[in-house]
């Protein structure tokens, strides 16, 4: 059976990450776009990180460009845009597709693990993954759901 450890990503300068070095460390694993209306969600989700960090918590986002052409083309533009405007420190990855037969595979594990309401596909940019320091996926929220709002979830699974 797979685990969220089984699973790579690539880095903006082509580094390939396993996430398997992540082990015990909670996550909040989300799919971005720099020119959604959820954007000002990286300022959040930053917070987020900033307060958690030290207790094992890790934010990791994934660039996607499948709802409506929201992000740059290039993985440097949307670093700049992200760090200019947010200060975004915790880790991105480089932009893939989040859902359809040509998603990450990270992201088919996760939607398989949690769907969501209406269906199980990534409906939209920000949807966020929760994964517990055992590598578990326990809770998904929708884009419109705040990072801020995950903080009692965080807290329970710290």
């Amino acid at each position: 059976m797979a685990s969220i450890y089984d699973f790579s990503a690539m880095k903006p300068n082509g580094e390939e990450v396993s996430l398997s070095q992540f082990k015990g460390k909670a996550m909040v694993i989300v799919n971005t776009a720099s020119k959604c209306g959820f954007t000002p969600q990286f300022e959040e989700l930053q917070s987020l990180y900033e307060e958690y960090k030290d207790k094992g918590v890790l934010v990791l986002g994934f660039p996607s460009d499948q709802f409506m052409k929201q992000e740059f083309d290039n993985d440097e533009e949307i670093m700049e845009f992200c760090q200019i405007n947010y200060g975004v420190s915790f880790p991105m990855f480089s932009k893939v597709d989040v859902k359809g037969s040509g998603a990450h595979p990270l992201f088919k594990y996760l939607i398989k693990e949690k769907k969501g309401l209406m269906t199980s596909e990534v409906k939209w940019n920000f949807t966020k993954f929760l994964v517990d320091k055992d590598g578990d996926v326990v809770k998904r929220y929708a884009p419109q759901t705040s990072p801020a709002k995950i903080k009692e979830d965080l807290e329970e699974i710290l």
